[in-house]
Formats: C-alpha cells, structure tokens, sequence
C-alpha cells in the first residue's frame, strides 16, 4: 500500500482542544460514528454502545494508566521537552525531544549528548533505527523520580495542559503509558453497568502506549518502523476472548493498544496469555485474526493507527468514513469523538 492511499482532508478546528467535561457534556455524552460492514456509517451518542453490541459480546480494555511523561530539558539547543515513550528499565528509556509542545523533532542532536532535567541528567545513548525522532536514553536516576518531581502529561499545540486525571480512563489500573489509551475514555460507570447488566463480557490486558501514532514516513505503508512498547496479556482474558470466539460471540477491542496486544498474543489458533515488548506492526499486509470491531478515537492522516483501521476495512470504506466524520463536524483526538468499526472480509495485499 502506497502512503498517499491513507492520507485525506481534515480540518484543524476539528481537533478537540477541551475534554468533553469542559464542554458542558459528560464523557459519555461525545458523539459516535459506526460503520457497519458494509461499509456504510450511522451517527450516534456514545451512551448508545449497549444497543449497538450484542449479548455474549466482549470488549476487550487496556487497563494501563497515564504517566506525567513529558519532561523539560535543557540541551545545546536551549530548552525543550523530551517526552517519554518506552520503559525498558528504571533509567532506560526509548525518549522523544521535542522543540517545544507544538514543534516536533527531529532535533539537531548528537550521540553522547547529555541533557539536563533539573538536577539530573539524560544522556542520550543512540537514535532508534528507522524513527529518527526517538533517542534510547540513559537516565541519571529513575525517570518515575523526574516525572514525579518535573512530569506533565505529553499533549500537543491543540490542547493545553489539564490535570492528570483527565488522562485516566475508568479502566486505569497500572501506570506506565506515556500517552493515554483514550478509546476507553467515554466509558462511564453509566455505560459500564448498562454493559454488564445486558450480558455483554468486559474483560482487561495492559499495553503501555509509547508516544502518539506515527506519521508513516516510508513511501510503501508497510516498511514503516514501529518502536516496542510493553504489554500483558493475562490468562484470564486469553481465556474469554477464546471462549468468546468459541461460542459465536464478537470481540470488540477498545482501542488500538489492545488490537495490538491480542495480535502479539495470537498464535494462529487462538490467544495465549503472554507478556513482553512487542513491535508488532498491524497493516493490511498482516491482516487482523482476532477481533471482530475496534472502538477507537478518531486518528490523523498517513499514520499507522489508520494502517491499522485499514485492515478492518478498506482503504475506500475508510476515507468515506473519514469525511462523513469531517462533514458531520466529528473532533478528533483524545478528548474528542469515537468510532465503531465493524470488520469488514479486507483482502491482504
């Protein structure tokens, strides 16, 4: 697949700059777009995802919680922000500098070159192949430390800084993503117990997300690199996805994170529970074995979260989906609107 086939149109004032409570609504209350499959959308409120899904369904959560991963940092260049990604110990870390907030990098940095964060130092370790913006970095001390001491929540131009609690889902149980799992996010206790009293399984794993989708760079969709991110697959969920599937149930998977997660842990048979770092990179020339939809969020042009979607669906049911979004006004991103996506028979190519 060639990158331009996943870029379209997408008004900027259509980025959600305010969490749905701000705006005078619930979190439930953000509107939701289903695209059945056959390709065709119908418009709803999120307080309507228990009639659309079906006894014996199971959705499947990411129950990590959001770190205050962005960091500011003084380097060669003056002061920036470096934004956490992957954890591989206390004070290593795949690591993101950034100009500013609304400036990304690449910056002009070298191998060896250290940062100073407040009393601490970052040392700057190696580039990461393939994804020149991310930096393996050396910590001085623990980077929980530096995030509790000097840590905000990594968000974009498009949004100012609000406080943590925002950026936690109902389902936030174990810290360690940098940037929020937000596709869980408009499940309210309202619609969690509406859920459950309906017959419909909800059922967890852990993925750490890294920083935000990747713009593709690559001219040819599926030679992108993706970083590793940490995840956990637990028996118990293994077990009700393979139960589910068994018996002539969907599963639903709430967010990107988790399709991710279920692919690694899928061995062409079933789900095994499993844990570890995966780089697993989900695009039509994979396919996608495990889920039957995808509750997300709605996501930028040219990136690998709509490579994803893509596998789902095709390329043309998602560029239709896509601008029936825009001209129903939906708003993208975290704080923004949901989709439904219900798997559609995608050839891979």
């Amino acid at each position: 697949m060639k990158r331009e086939e996943l870029s379209f149109e997408r008004p900027t004032e259509l980025f959600a700059s305010q969490p749905p409570e701000m705006r005078g609504q619930s979190r439930d209350e953000v509107r939701l777009m289903v695209t059945w499959p056959e390709g065709n959308n119908s418009h709803h409120v999120f307080t309507d995802l228990p009639t659309l899904l079906k006894q014996g369904d199971l959705l499947v959560v990411n129950e990590s919680a959001t770190l205050p991963a962005s960091l500011p940092a003084t380097s060669q260049l003056g002061n920036i922000r470096l934004n956490l990604s992957t954890r591989f110990s206390d004070n290593l870390w795949i690591a993101e500098p950034r100009w500013s907030v609304s400036r990304p990098g690449p910056l002009p940095l070298e191998e060896g070159e250290t940062l100073q964060i407040g009393d601490a130092t970052a040392k700057l370790l190696k580039s990461y192949p393939g994804i020149p913006r991310l930096w393996l970095t050396q910590f001085s001390i623990p980077a929980t430390s530096l995030m509790a001491k000097y840590g905000e929540p990594i968000h974009y131009s498009y949004a100012p800084v609000y406080p943590m609690e925002a950026y936690q889902t109902l389902f936030s149980i174990f810290p360690g993503s940098a940037e929020m799992p937000s596709a869980a996010r408009p499940i309210t206790s309202r619609v969690h117990n509406t859920l459950v009293a309906q017959g419909i399984g909800i059922t967890g794993l852990t993925l750490h997300t890294g920083v935000s989708s990747l713009e593709i760079e690559d001219e040819i969709v599926e030679h992108q690199a993706l970083y590793p991110e940490t995840f956990h697959v637990p028996a118990a969920t293994a077990n009700a996805v393979n139960a589910t599937r068994a018996r002539g149930g969907r599963v639903v998977a709430v967010g990107t994170t988790v399709v991710r997660a279920l692919e690694t842990a899928w061995n062409g048979s079933m789900v095994r529970a499993c844990a570890g770092s995966t780089s697993l990179y989900v695009h039509p020339g994979t396919g996608v074995h495990v889920v039957d939809g995808l509750l997300t969020g709605l996501h930028d042009p040219a990136t690998s979260h709509v490579a994803m979607l893509s596998t789902l669906m095709s390329i043309d049911h998602v560029r239709k989906a896509y601008a029936e979004a825009v001209e129903h006004r939906y708003l993208w991103h975290e704080f923004g609107d949901s989709h439904l996506i219900w798997k559609q028979q995608v050839e891979s190519n």
